[in-house]
This record gives structure tokens, sequence and C-alpha cells, in this order.
């Protein structure tokens, strides 16, 4: 799906600058492009008009802020109704050490980010909130040991 808004050298030099410090500011931002201010904020504008910049936010630490555990999980589900599949969708998504909740094609079914303090907290969460889901049929847990790359 496209909206139709071709990027050119310009604009991903705009977005890569901006996806690393989405504060600097506007004069700040147009030198490092190389434009004067006025023109690189219309840019910003147009990116953010055609939904390409659809928003800026803080990136936090998790470690410091006591979710040093990542896991990656994957679930395979025994139904294929579609109302028991919504009914296990709008449970995981709502518990807030999901950060991420994808469903794909093939197996498994289901790939999660979780961000938990330790594995402690890890096994209180997947016992007690995970496993006993109607429709969850099994539970693949992998704790991350390594960021190699992540852009978020």
């Amino acid at each position: 799906m496209s909206n139709g808004y071709r990027l050119d050298d310009l604009d991903r030099d705009i977005l890569f600058h901006l996806q690393r410090d989405g504060r600097l500011t506007n004069v700040e931002l147009a030198r490092r492009v190389g434009l004067t201010p006025p023109p690189c904020l219309r840019r910003v504008r147009r990116l953010e008009e055609a939904g390409i910049i659809t928003g800026y936010r803080a990136r936090v630490n998790h470690e410091a802020a006591g979710r040093g555990l990542e896991v990656l999980v994957s679930i395979e589900v025994s139904v294929s109704d579609l109302k028991t599949l919504e009914g296990l969708e709008s449970t995981i998504a709502a518990y807030e050490e999901v950060v991420e909740f994808r469903r794909t094609f093939g197996t498994p079914d289901y790939h999660l980010r979780v961000l938990v303090a330790d594995y402690a907290a890890y096994e209180t969460f997947q016992t007690q909130k995970i496993i006993g889901i109607p429709g969850v049929a099994r539970v693949i847990s992998q704790p991350t040991m390594k960021k190699i790359k992540v852009i978020d």
C-alpha cells in the first residue's frame, strides 16, 4: 500500500536524522541536511501530512526502567474460529509486558516481544497470563541474549 508520496534523497536524509534524534530543532535539522529552515520545515510537514512521519516519542532504556529481560515468544494456536482468535488477540494485546504483538502467516501463528524484570517475572507472566488462554496450543520462549541491531 502506497500513499503516492515519492521520497527523494533530501527526504531520506531528513528521515535519517529525525529517526536518530526526534528532538532536533528545525534549525539544526536544516543545517544537517543542507537547507535553510523554511524549506526544511515545509518538507517535514509534507512528510507528516503524507503519513510517513507518524509521530515523535521518547526512547526508553528498559533495563533502567526495571524491565531488563526481553523475551521473544512464539505462540501456536489449536483453533481456527474467529471469535476465539479475536479473544486471544485482545487478551494478549492488553498485557503491559507485551510491547510488540504480530500475527504471521504459517507457523507459529503469533510472535510477541515481552519485557519483564527477570526470569521469575517472565515465568509468572507465561504461567499466569499466557498458558490457559483459550486456543493457545504451544508457547515457545526465547530470552534475548544480545541485541545486535534495533531500529525502532
